[in-house]
């Protein structure tokens, strides 16, 4: 992608930075501003009308909180709804990025950067900007909704957005770990809607409720004649997702020889049909979901490691709802409205008893086990609110699945409980369970890591 077509503003009061950034563009782009005081960003604005705003997020003041950076992205935003902002800080902490993409920033570099990623996200961020005008903008906004499907504002979510707003305009493999009910579905589903594929088909596969029959017909397609039952052409889930994203649900439940005749398609980039011995090419974005950890898969008696690592370029895990604190309530809620307005129920709230008992189940079936709750006390409900009574869980399990080992004196199994106790006691918060812990967030998240927590 050229950038001679577009106008650059750079913001940043260390002038060193403003003389690396004018040398790099003023050559690529078509126009190229530098400033040193952000005080002067409104008057700048009003004269000229940037595509792209690289901003400083710690400008030089008493405390350096990034505070500063995020104020002025605000600004930027006020003034310039549309411009892309890619935000520029000394500071690679994770929350703060969270934060300036919630409130409108494009992207996020750290510096010193290399100026090879420097223009590679320029251009991503202005095609984005480009894609969204087309389609409509999926971007984090403040209401922590993703194409107005997920929903979260935990800190273990707002991580997952983070990811998404990171990898989806890539074409990176994604693979997806997390329980069942947990919405991996949904997070595919955003991935592709803020990919710059998003115009072009997504295509669900459970691959897991494939026979070994069906696999290869169901994926690669087939010719007429191919088997007994082929009375015509079929083309394959794979290249219906052509040019789009493909999305292979349970894919740690596929046998060896499946994930070999999977593997030579991700490498050769193209499919065969049953029946057929021409090649056709296929141009997918692939994302895969399990609700195996991490360790299982890495298990080469049950699957292929050259296949794990050709999934496996990112890599975001789910948390259970258990450990996603205030969302619990959040989720209630929408489920209320939807259920309401669909049975058309005069049902407009829970009280302070049903938001209670929302609020200590440990939901073995996530998010899914949540939502049938709410649409079954809404069928049954006869008055204008929601009580204690009405919500029935599942009597699939009587407690959390994690701690039916704590009677286990083994070090690690003592290390990994005592981890879920503190995180289920600060409601997932991992900045909170890391204190009392004694670690940094850093050393939680290794530990997580090694655990699959």
């Amino acid at each position: 992608m050229s950038l001679k077509k577009y106008s650059i503003l750079a913001i940043d009061d260390d002038p060193d930075v403003l003389t690396a950034v004018r040398l790099l563009l003023k050559p690529e782009a078509k126009e190229i501003t530098t400033e040193k005081n952000p005080e002067n960003i409104p008057a700048l604005l009003s004269k000229l009308t940037p595509d792209l705003v690289l901003l400083d997020m710690n400008f030089k003041a008493s405390i350096n909180t990034g505070n500063e950076g995020i104020y002025w992205l605000k600004r930027v935003k006020e003034l310039k709804p549309d411009v892309a902002v890619i935000m520029i800080t000394a500071y690679g902490d994770i929350d703060l990025a969270v934060r300036s993409l919630k409130e409108g920033a494009s992207d996020f570099v750290v510096k010193p950067w290399h100026n090879e990623k420097l223009l590679v996200t320029i251009e991503e961020a202005l095609k984005r900007k480009g894609a969204a005008k087309n389609k409509g903008d999926f971007s984090l906004k403040g209401d922590s909704i993703i194409g107005k499907e997920l929903l979260g504002e935990s800190e273990p979510m707002e991580d997952i957005f983070y990811k998404i707003d990171k990898i989806a305009p890539t074409d990176a493999n994604v693979l997806i770990l997390g329980e069942n009910g947990t919405g991996k579905d949904l997070i595919a589903k955003a991935i592709h809607q803020k990919s710059l594929r998003a115009n072009k088909p997504f295509i669900k596969v459970d691959v897991g409720a494939l026979t070994e029959t069906l696999f290869e017909s169901e994926l690669f397609g087939h010719k007429k004649g191919a088997f007994t039952d082929a009375k015509e052409d079929r083309v394959g889930r794979i290249e219906s997702a052509n040019e789009g994203t493909l999305f292979l649900d349970e894919i740690g439940n596929i046998s060896l020889t499946q994930q070999a005749k999977l593997l030579t398609v991700l490498q050769n980039r193209y499919i065969t049909r049953l029946g057929s011995n021409q090649p056709v090419p296929v141009d997918i974005r692939l994302i895969c979901a399990t609700n195996l950890p991490l360790t299982e898969l890495a298990n080469e008696s049950k699957f292929r490691k050259d296949l794990v690592y050709r999934i496996n370029t990112v890599e975001i895990t789910v948390p259970p709802l258990r450990r996603r604190g205030n969302d619990i309530t959040m989720l209630a809620k929408h489920f209320l409205k939807l259920y309401a307005g669909k049975y058309m129920k005069p049902v407009a709230k829970f009280d302070d008893a049903a938001l209670h008992k929302l609020l200590q189940y440990h939901y073995p079936g996530n998010v899914r086990e949540l939502q049938y709750t709410i649409e079954r006390a809404i069928i049954m409900s006869e008055g204008d609110s929601l009580t204690a009574q009405d919500l029935i869980f599942s009597p699939i399990e009587s407690a959390p699945a994690e701690t039916k080992d704590i009677d286990d004196l083994n070090l690690s199994s003592i290390e990994k409980n005592t981890i879920l106790r503190v995180i289920e006691k600060h409601n997932g918060n991992i900045t909170k369970a890391a204190k009392e812990l004694g670690l940094t967030r850093t050393a939680l998240y290794r530990r997580l890591s090694k655990y699959d927590i």
